[in-house]
């Protein structure tokens, strides 16, 4: 019996021990963080974070503990190597995940979850994220990390397990065992109480990274992908009345909009830009040197100064651009073809008008459900990077944006009126990579972000300055909106407002108000209603507000993977929901930005229940 318990002490002691170096190499890896830390608050990362890794530890000693009740009965060596078997495959996924997500932090800021398995089933665009270098060096970080904890596993470990032969008294032997076996929930689920553990358990700063830090990323993974489809509303805040009146209250309609367009029946052309911020756009209080043709054509249109990203990825953007549809936290709707074959489009109200429908993007559509809600929301046509000659593959994820907007524009030399087209470029996608000479010097990736912006705005210009000696030009609305933005600091927390603000521009023959500015807050959901009531049309957008519409509430509303903020004229929250609380509360009302938040999250999500 102490044989057999002393092996399984051990073996929750290596466990425990690998999850502690799994801590320190993620401080290690991003050790420009960790050092504006005190030693004391780093060591907190452990003491705190040791909760999770008893717990997912308790995960993993369940099938041994489990077999331990045959090999009362079945003597040999039959155990010790399965015991081996075991240990190696656990490493492997463990080095796996934790050496992917040290990666992945540093562009989303936020410990891995299963996210990232959502985008296997298309492992090219995954690898396009970051460079061959990045790739080799992961994948042999994670075959050092996980051979070398099975090394020290056979070592120390390893020889415990050889079990000495039958026992005598096997039944309460068997009892003991059993008992421990059912007693593992309580490590488990972290004690007694009411409450299970969450990751909102380990946090004890008020700075997010060290909070991120205490969370055993292996047990973080698991419980998400556990726990990936909700049936329950995880952000019911209050009476669910009251929040949709609240809800409703924030979007009502309110007067008739001010008119910019100069006809009802544009052709509308959107050019999504790819992690486009506010920050690299003069006008906008930004850099006034990365982006110097959409500087100079804000002076010629509408400009949304105040405009903010739904969500931190494409796949949130497409669905609050084109649907209206709020980013939500840690799940995302296009990624569930039952749901968005649900949801209204603005593409669909074109079709019904005979526009021209048409989506373009020089990468693989089928990345991140790309294909089906495209489809879903009603494109007569989707171009894609298949419709491209191979050898203009010249980026890591597809056609890069001078060799597509060429393309475009060559379509669009004799295209049918009225048009209703959608255009993503992709080139300021990380890694980066762009062909041509860098503007501005210096091998970071702030820098190469810059590079890869200069590059597509040059692009995007030089389509612009071609659109303008076309004949459909006069009649045309062009809106330019980034899709999202990024982290260009280390120093820039995940929920920052200044990581969502993103610009939004309308420009072209069809516009009447060049050189104007909107100080409404707003974000991408609002975009289906502005334009569809400059059309004198309307459209079932419940989560949308008209920003030209003088009476509509000014506010923006956007969602990270651990929360959301809402913002007003006078006041800013970012709510936490690991925390449990406000993470940020900054103006002369909060609370009041809390309660319309919340509100207006919980509506979102037992709409997104629903569906």
């Amino acid at each position: 019996m102490k044989r057999r318990l002393t092996s399984l002490l051990a073996y929750s002691v290596y466990w425990i021990l690998f999850f502690f170096f799994a801590r320190f190499l993620f401080l290690v890896f991003h050790h420009r963080e960790a050092a504006g830390f005190s030693f004391n608050l780093l060591a907190g990362t452990f003491t705190h974070g040791l909760k999770l890794d008893i717990s997912v530890t308790s995960y993993i000693l369940a099938i041994p503990v489990l077999l331990m009740l045959p090999a009362i009965w079945i003597k040999g060596e039959w155990y010790r190597h399965f015991m081996r078997i075991y240990t190696w495959i656990l490493l492997l996924i463990s080095s796996a995940i934790i050496i992917g997500d040290a990666e992945l932090y540093s562009y989303w800021g936020f410990r891995m979850d299963y996210t990232p398995m959502l985008y296997l089933k298309t492992p090219k665009e995954v690898a396009a994220s970051v460079s061959t270098a990045t790739v080799i060096f992961t994948f042999l970080g994670i075959i050092a990390l996980g051979t070398v904890s099975g090394l020290i596993y056979n070592r120390f470990v390893d020889k415990r397990f050889s079990l000495p032969g039958l026992i005598r008294y096997r039944l309460p032997y068997a009892f003991v065992f059993a008992i421990l076996l059912g007693s593992l929930i309580i490590p488990i689920r972290g004690g007694f109480g009411v409450a299970p553990i969450n990751a909102g358990t380990v946090y004890f700063s008020d700075d997010l990274f060290v909070n991120h830090s205490a969370i055993n990323v292996v047990w973080n993974v698991g419980n998400s992908l556990f726990h990936r489809k909700p049936t329950k509303n995880p952000y019911t805040f209050g009476d669910t009345d009251e929040a949709v009146a609240i809800a409703n209250s924030l979007t009502a309609g309110s007067g008739s909009p001010e008119k910019v367009l100069n006809n009802t029946r544009p052709n509308i052309l959107f050019i999504i830009l790819e992690s486009f911020g506010s920050s690299l756009v003069g006008p906008l209080g930004g850099d006034p040197l990365t982006t110097p043709n959409l500087n100079r054509l804000i002076g010629e249109g509408l400009v949304f100064s105040n405009f903010y990203a739904s969500g931190n990825r494409t796949d949130k953007a497409l669905p609050a651009i084109l649907n209206a549809y709020p980013a939500q936290p840690a799940v995302s709707i296009i990624k569930e073809p039952r749901k968005t074959q649900s949801m209204n489009s603005i593409v669909k109200i074109m079709n019904g008008l005979n526009y021209n429908t048409s989506f373009w993007y020089g990468g693989d559509i089928n990345f991140a459900n790309f294909n089906s809600f495209l489809i879903s929301s009603g494109f007569r046509q989707i171009i894609t990077m298949d419709n491209f000659d191979p050898s203009d593959y010249n980026s890591k994820w597809g056609v890069h944006d001078h060799v597509f907007l060429k393309a475009l524009q060559d379509s669009m030399a004799r295209i049918k009126e009225p048009f209703f087209r959608v255009a993503l470029t992709l080139s300021s996608h990380e890694p980066f990579e762009v062909p041509m000479a860098p503007v501005f010097a210096g091998k970071d990736d702030l820098t190469k972000f810059k590079n890869s912006v200069y590059y597509t705005d040059k692009a995007v210009g030089a389509f612009l300055e071609w659109a303008k000696t076309t004949p459909w030009w006069k009649n045309t609305l062009v809106i330019l909106v980034a899709d999202h933005c990024r982290r260009n600091s280390i120093n820039d927390l995940v929920y920052s407002p200044e990581i969502f603000r993103i610009p939004m521009l309308w420009l072209g023959g069809a516009l009447d108000a060049a050189g104007k500015r909107i100080e409404k807050l707003g974000s991408q959901v609002d975009i289906p209603l502005t334009l569809l009531h400059q059309l004198d049309l309307e459209g079932d957008f419940p989560f949308g507000k008209d920003l030209l519409a003088p009476g509509s509430k000014s506010f923006a509303f956007y969602t990270f993977n651990e929360g959301f903020s809402f913002i007003t004229d006078s006041s800013t929250v970012i709510y936490d929901q690991k925390l449990r609380g406000p993470a940020v509360m900054t103006g002369s009302d909060p609370d009041y930005a809390e309660k319309l938040g919340k509100a207006y999250l919980q509506v979102l999500f037992d709409d997104y229940l629903k569906r």
